[in-house]
């Protein structure tokens, strides 16, 4: 649960902070285009190179995107490893040979075994995991007992798996960082602000541009305040002997609903209170409304705007130019 880090607000003044929150909506998204358009690993890397520079002039603590990636790592692990297996173009690497017999069965078995002893007093979490998967992996390639094996197998790496492997890896993270800019950099009001003046438009077409950027700017808004509660809820069960991480599937389910429930219970609580605040306040939905503070851009954001079409248009050139 703390390293779920979205919609987290992290207060700053570098000059991330001095944006229009409509720009920084406006160049989340065409970053995010941008990067699926980068046709080589070449300009991915300058790209990743490019990506950290920025991140590290907005002066938004480097731990707290970590802990963001975190969630996803077991993802970009596994997507990586794909990539070495299915991708059989460019130069062969290497090949490793695999054996699975008996006493593979037993080692992996006693490796196993180990881990749900250990597990509860070894904090590494997700990296726990994947190094006892890496163990089993390890055990069938060293313990080779020709006469015991019951199969054989081999993992060809090709120097495009690996490529390809980092190049989604790399996109991947830059796609999670560019959109955890936005969230850390901007507050919840400021975002539904940007929200509905990127919008706007859209209400010549009767879409209801208030309600939607209203939602989503809750929803951010709430979701730091429901996994505390989660993670208060899970204390206070574990408290009464219910324990998250261990039991059979019948018990697990029961430790599933006795999270939601409250949870449900909460959540329509708390939309009861902000319904009556609003309501309180006089907001009506897609009514005309004041600022108090009134959206304008100013140097930085055409400085960005600028750049990133220049970024635009040397990808295009080059991306149409192989």
């Amino acid at each position: 649960m703390n390293n779920i880090t979205i919609g987290q607000y992290v207060p700053g003044n570098s000059w991330i902070y001095k944006m229009d929150p409509r720009m920084k909506i406006i160049l989340t998204v065409l970053l995010m285009v941008l990067i699926f358009l980068i046709p080589t690993m070449e300009m991915m890397d300058a790209a990743f190179l490019i990506f950290v520079i920025i991140f590290l002039t907005t002066r938004i603590p480097l731990l707290k995107a970590l802990k963001g990636l975190k969630p996803v790592l077991f993802l970009l692990i596994f997507t990586f490893v794909l990539q070495l297996i299915y991708t059989k173009s460019g130069t062969l690497w290497a090949t490793i040979d695999f054996h699975f017999g008996l006493y593979q069965l037993l080692a992996i078995v006693g490796i196993v075994l180990v881990y749900l002893f250990t597990k509860k007093i070894i904090r590494l979490g997700m990296l726990y995991f994947l190094i006892v998967i890496f163990l089993c992996f390890l055990v069938q390639h060293y313990m080779n007992f020709s006469s015991f094996n019951w199969a054989n197998y081999s993992l060809m790496i090709y120097s495009g798996g690996v490529s390809k492997g980092v190049f989604i890896f790399v996109r991947i993270v830059i796609m999670i960082g560019v959109t955890s800019l936005l969230t850390f950099s901007t507050s919840n009001t400021d975002i539904n602000n940007g929200l509905s003046s990127v919008l706007k438009p859209l209400k010549y077409i009767k879409v209801p541009v208030g309600i939607i950027s209203m939602t989503l700017s809750l929803t951010l808004r709430f979701i730091p305040t429901l996994l505390e509660e989660t993670k208060k809820i899970m204390k206070a069960q574990s408290s009464r002997g219910v324990d998250f991480n261990e039991g059979n599937l019948k018990q697990k389910v029961n430790q599933v609903i006795s999270l939601l429930i409250p949870m449900f219970v909460i959540s329509f609580k708390r939309a009861e209170d902000l319904a009556n605040a609003m309501e309180a306040r006089g907001y009506v939905i897609d009514a005309p409304r004041t600022k108090y503070d009134e959206l304008k851009l100013r140097f930085i954001d055409y400085f960005c705007l600028i750049a990133v079409v220049l970024l635009y248009t040397l990808v295009l050139v080059i991306k149409y130019a192989l």
